[in-house]
């Protein structure tokens, strides 16, 4: 088995931050904030995000904040609840996050009746405890309409399985998951190969390594796949000598997959990587950090 290349990984990541107007960078101009949450996150599982500039990040996403209070996915684009979400992990990646206008009207809540709990003062402080019950109630009635007509199983799409259960886990409602179902159906996503699929008789993918594992961790169920296999599939997914990770060997490497990746390798416990939480996809010293005030690796 090979080895993760992590500083490969960061020289990749800084210089895809360089390239601001070769011909990919102008087609990903309109996920900008995501992608620097993906090359960031990536830098911070490493141990490197200091090789970042704190100021110049922060000033640029919060120029990506509409009047409305969310983000867009750069300067000047319409905001969305995805890039509202980006831009909010960017900030506590560098324990930012009171640089925002909390009251600020918000696109999500005043345009689409939707509501990003990241953005609640009160959810990260002493009103934790009472917006949990409320949460509870309608995360947990809003996710089991998303079940399948199998019982425990959540849609065909993984992103969807993990945004269910995050939000189940988030609220203390796991409860509700039939887990072995669950497990056993996100088991049976890993392949030959050791890398995991999206759903059955599809390729596998390296950005499976965090969807599917972040669920299975949540669930207690990750023992069930062969991780040696799926941490030999992530590594031979690297670019070795100017780094980054691809959905498949030999396959052309971008920073969504590199982070995905490395944040996979990381629910493997691999050595050098920081631990994430599978529900919030941040680092654990940062969910410490917001929650308890304290680091924590």
């Amino acid at each position: 088995m090979g080895e993760l290349v992590g500083n490969k990984h960061v020289e990749y990541v800084l210089s895809v931050e360089r390239r601001k107007d070769d011909f990919h960078s102008v087609l990903m101009e309109h996920l900008r904030v995501n992608g620097a949450y993906w090359g960031l996150g990536t830098l911070d599982l490493l141990g490197k995000l200091d090789t970042v500039d704190t100021e110049d990040v922060v000033s640029w996403i919060m120029k990506c904040q509409h009047k409305s209070g969310g983000f867009g996915g750069n300067i000047g684009h319409d905001p969305h609840l995805l890039y509202t979400l980006s831009a909010v992990q960017v900030l506590a990646l560098f324990d930012m996050l009171d640089v925002l206008d909390i009251d600020k009207p918000n696109i999500n809540e005043e345009a689409f009746s939707e509501i990003d709990i990241l953005l609640w003062d009160n959810f990260w402080r002493e009103s934790f405890y009472n917006v949990v019950p409320i949460l509870k109630t309608q995360m947990s009635h809003h996710c089991k309409k998303k079940m399948d007509p199998f019982p425990g199983i959540y849609g065909e799409k993984l992103i969807l399985v993990f945004c269910c259960v995050g939000a189940l886990a988030i609220t203390g409602s796991l409860h509700h998951i039939d887990k072995d179902i669950l497990g056993w159906w996100l088991c049976e996503r890993q392949v030959k190969s050791g890398g995991l699929n999206g759903r059955p008789e599809k390729l596998p993918d390296v950005c499976y390594s965090w969807w599917v594992l972040s669920s299975l961790v949540m669930i207690d169920r990750v023992h069930w796949i062969d991780k040696e296999k799926l941490i030999k599939y992530i590594l031979d997914c690297q670019d070795t000598e100017k780094g980054g990770i691809s959905d498949r060997p030999d396959d052309a490497v971008d920073v969504y997959h590199t982070y995905f990746g490395v944040a996979g390798l990381s629910l493997l416990e691999y050595p050098g990587v920081k631990a994430i939480d599978p529900a919030y996809a941040l680092p654990v010293n940062v969910v410490n950090r917001i929650f308890f005030g304290r680091c924590s690796t």
